[in-house]
């Protein structure tokens, strides 16, 4: 009997230092209860909005709100009040958190950081308790800036969900609007948040009053771009051959994050050689790994695979070139990268904001180019899988254009679209489509990807001979960039007096083909 009353009496206790838990309880169990926000100084961080580019407008307005905090009166003169709040919206990568860093080191008023997972536990109450605590602590030290990252953990809408939602969650989510915008006033206490999922926030707390403000924070532009390079080469030794608007235009698409990276790649390959500055052929490979994947050339291929890489590489690039309104080859190249064996990468010259259907045709065409090239070279019974990714690119484009764009006759100007984007990803709307108009669009989708396939054919039976130069250029000197397919196909050497075939050993591997790198491996002594 005696453990069974131990047992017992554990029990009890426990259930009692739970109940003072989820009544909010002083510390709570454990101190589980109290606010996990940490109170930044200017020691702890060092950026500022000098360190932000690429993202004028919603640097002013952030700007704005730490003017507020530091002149209120210049503001309250005219009857204005302070903002309670600011949501910072957009995608991964695009300097979100940046922002709420520069905050912390240019408001000199005391900044507390906390994640949205950081304010629900196991415990019932301990989210709401943690709420409470860090309202506490900010009232004390007003006027201040809370910021919470990801708040799309604690602040999803309510009654989502098999169930009906997460009561524990919600009742987070309830103390947090409550705190924000209730009965008591929050005066100097101003609440910045962070998501890349607006769409799954509760209305309730998107409402002014709770959020004033809503900053989108998108992919920079050319400008953005070369500002974000400038602002991250400061702290490199850059070459004098570096030009950062030729990369800037060259990276269409690139978040800040993507952008940091390509700077801190082109540096990691110049140490590698032991050169001391960076130069312009860096930052091209390091674009061409960012961009491709690494370069696999440990990878063993036969000649006869190598040969029809080639081709299939050759046909994307010559569909490409012969194609109106195609994005300029940017560069093609049979050494394996990443997951792929070959590539063809396309680049534009600008950011573009909206696609033609022309563009769109021509997308789909050039993604057939490498299994035609196949078909012309190999014949029909030697096509290979390596058209798989392209088959599902161009099916793509073509379900994209009938059902979201409203580039078919037949259906319409209307959206049949039955998935709806987010930042992250794609999820389903639960849209229901009658099997007649299902078995149209799959018609529309099935003519367009034809169309793109007869297109490159005919291409391809034209140009038979600069497929052939191509290919095997590619096959003597394996990646090549735009200028020099340009070269090769006019039947001329990529670069006079500059670029060579690759002088190296052949590899035998087991009589039937050779490494990819032409070179066997050394091992270190």
């Amino acid at each position: 009997m005696g453990p069974f009353i131990i047992g017992f009496l554990l029990l009890l206790l426990m259930l009692y230092l739970q109940r003072k838990q989820s009544q909010g309880g002083p510390g709570g169990l454990f101190g589980y209860g109290k606010s996990r926000a940490r109170l930044l100084t200017e020691d702890h961080i060092k950026v500022t909005f000098q360190d932000v580019a690429g993202i004028d407008e919603a640097k002013e307005e952030l700007e704005e709100i730490v003017d507020f905090l530091k002149n209120p009166s210049v503001f309250s003169r005219l009857g204005g009040k302070i903002p309670k709040g600011a949501l910072l919206i957009g995608p991964p990568g695009t300097g979100k958190t940046l922002l709420a860093k520069a905050i912390a080191g240019e408001a000199n008023v005391p900044f507390y950081t906390i994640s949205g997972s950081d304010f629900v536990e196991m415990f019932v109450g301990v989210g709401a308790s943690r709420v409470r605590d860090m309202f506490q602590q900010a009232k004390k030290n007003a006027p201040c800036i809370v910021f919470i990252d990801e708040i799309d953990a604690v602040g999803r809408s309510r009654g989502i969900g098999i169930g009906g939602g997460n009561d524990e969650r919600e009742q987070t989510l309830n103390q947090l609007l409550v705190e924000m915008d209730g009965f008591e006033m929050n005066d100097g206490v101003v609440i910045i948040a962070a998501t890349n999922r607006p769409d799954v926030l509760d209305k309730a707390l998107l409402r002014p009053g709770r959020f004033d403000r809503q900053i989108v924070v998108p992919p920079p532009d050319i400008i953005g771009r070369e500002k974000i390079l400038q602002v991250h080469a400061r702290k490199i030794a850059l070459g004098t051959d570096v030009d950062l608007k030729v990369i800037a235009r060259g990276t269409p698409g690139f978040s800040g994050a993507d952008l940091a990276n390509l700077v801190n790649e082109a540096a990691l390959i110049a140490a590698r050689i032991r050169r001391n500055f960076v130069s312009m052929v860096d930052f091209e490979n390091a674009k061409d790994k960012v961009m491709m994947g690494s370069e696999r050339r440990s990878m063993v291929m036969t000649d006869e695979e190598k040969r029809l890489t080639a081709y299939h590489e050759a046909g994307h690039a010559v569909v490409g070139l012969n194609l109106p309104q195609h994005d300029p080859i940017h560069k093609a190249t049979i050494i394996p990268r990443g997951r792929a064996l070959g590539l063809v990468l396309s680049l534009p010259e600008r950011d573009q904001l909206t696609v033609t259907l022309t563009k769109f045709k021509s997308k789909i065409a050039m993604a057939m180019g490498g299994r035609v090239a196949e078909e012309i070279i190999f014949g029909e019974d030697n096509i290979t899988s390596g058209a798989a990714s392209d088959i599902q690119q161009a099916t793509q484009l073509a379900r994209a254009m009938v059902t979201q764009y409203g580039m078919s006759d037949k259906l319409g100007k209307i959206d049949y679209s039955t998935e709806q984007d987010t930042y992250l990803g794609k999820m389903n709307s639960g849209r229901s489509i009658s099997p007649e108009t299902q078995e149209i669009i799959d018609a529309e989708v099935r003519r367009l990807v034809d169309e793109g396939y007869q297109k490159a054919k005919s291409i391809l039976k034209e140009k038979r001979q600069d497929l052939e130069r191509l290919a095997q250029g590619l096959l003597e000197f394996e990646t090549l960039t735009g200028d020099e397919i340009a070269r090769v196909i006019e039947g001329k050497k990529p670069t006079p007096e500059v670029r060579k075939p690759r002088e190296t050993k052949i590899l035998p591997i087991h009589q039937k083909g050779t490494n990819i790198a032409g070179v066997p491996k050394v091992k270190k002594s």
